[in-house]
């Protein structure tokens, strides 16, 4: 099997209500995915969907400036090769993590196409489907905050993940007092503010909330910050956008900072680097989640069956953004949630997502040799 064209394609994902947290309220987000087409009858698809304005370092133009250097590396490789992939795509530009993961992914997809395996499979196997996954509560009233855990819990969600910050911390303290009351036994929350509070207003927001049963998630903007709050919070510390690399994770498990993980597929480098992250999380009895930024069917599927191959016990959920959106790309076996539960796609083997034909329209760009 050899890779003969790259094709990149843009999608706009319209949004479903208000996404609303510390830096900004999410727009409709763009998403690129990425088509590698084979010299066999398999094509395999990645996709990476940056929100903005958000604190991440990547965005859709520079996702696609990267692709102009990674993607026309595949053509011509093995893409059942995926370390090879990815030796010629860091040959090609240093970082460009994002695109890189995109192309990743869609590889993960050929090699299980390619050997009649779904991508979970390939990855030692489901330990759970459905996968739990988690919804956000947005920043609003105490009220709103409320009303809202009340309406998810209903709806099946065991996992509430509470937005706070870019406010006065005493909006925030008095929303997770609010949620904290409707709460049900069973239910797991935490408070995530997108790096959106000084050091000293995570402080205080801690001690304001001693008692209540939730982690704090990348309260601060740096890992220094971090390192400085931990020994004064009272609530376990999860790591989100400081956890860049698999030696900064490795850093935050060994020094304690780290009580666990939200992490983004297509910010440590797709399924192939997730998969050292989980086995590392697995090795040190750390739980981690396996989310991404945003996207649509494709993004969602390789994060749920990656996240499907976790020990329970040491698992976050799986997030996706479909509850959030309109629409899917595979109407059939699209991502979906069932009482906060979201089942392995069962369209075939790879991902499990049928792309029909003309979906995305035209390709932005086309590499071949």
């Amino acid at each position: 099997m050899k890779v003969t064209e790259v094709r990149v394609y843009g999608k706009t994902l319209p949004k479903v209500g208000d996404y609303s947290m510390s830096s900004a309220r999410v727009g409709d987000p763009d998403s690129t995915i990425v088509e590698v087409v084979t010299d066999t009858d398999h094509v395999g698809w990645g996709e990476v969907c940056m929100t903005g304005p958000m604190a991440q370092v990547s965005h859709a133009a520079s996702v696609r400036a990267d692709l102009t250097l990674a993607a026309p590396r595949l053509v011509g490789l093995d893409p059942r090769q995926i370390g090879v992939v990815w030796q010629a795509m860091s040959a090609a530009i240093y970082g460009g993590v994002a695109a890189k993961s995109a192309l990743d992914i869609a590889c993960w997809d050929l090699l299980g196409k390619a050997t009649d395996l779904r991508v979970c499979d390939l990855l030692g196997g489901p330990l759970s489907n459905p996968v739990p996954t988690y919804h956000v509560i947005g920043i609003g009233t105490p009220e709103e905050a409320a009303v809202e855990a009340i309406r998810l819990q209903d709806a099946g969600h065991t996992k509430l993940q509470l937005k706070a910050g870019g406010r006065r911390v005493e909006a925030d303290i008095a929303a997770a007092h609010a949620v904290a009351d409707v709460v049900r036994p069973g239910t797991d929350w935490s408070v995530d503010t997108n790096m959106g509070w000084t050091t000293d207003q995570a402080i205080r927001f801690s001690n304001a909330c001693r008692g209540l049963a939730f982690a704090m998630e990348q309260p601060c903007a740096t890992y220094a910050d971090l390192e400085a709050i931990k020994p004064s919070i009272s609530h376990p510390l999860l790591l989100d956008e400081s956890a860049t690399d698999l030696a900064t994770i490795s850093r935050a498990i060994g020094s304690g900072l780290a009580n666990g993980f939200g992490m983004k597929l297509t910010r440590i480098g797709g399924i192939s680097a997730m998969r050292a992250v989980r086995d590392l999380c697995l090795a040190t009895r750390v739980p981690t989640s396996f989310d991404d930024s945003w996207g649509g069917d494709i993004i969602s599927a390789a994060c749920n069956h990656v996240g499907s191959t976790m020990d329970p016990r040491y698992s976050r959920g799986a997030w996706t953004s479909a509850g959030y959106q309109q629409g899917h790309y595979d109407d059939v076996n699209g991502v979906r949630i069932i009482d906060g539960m979201v089942p392995i796609p069962a369209g075939g083997p790879g991902l499990g997502i049928v792309i029909p034909e003309g979906c995305f329209g035209e390709p932005l760009a086309v590499y071949a040799s």
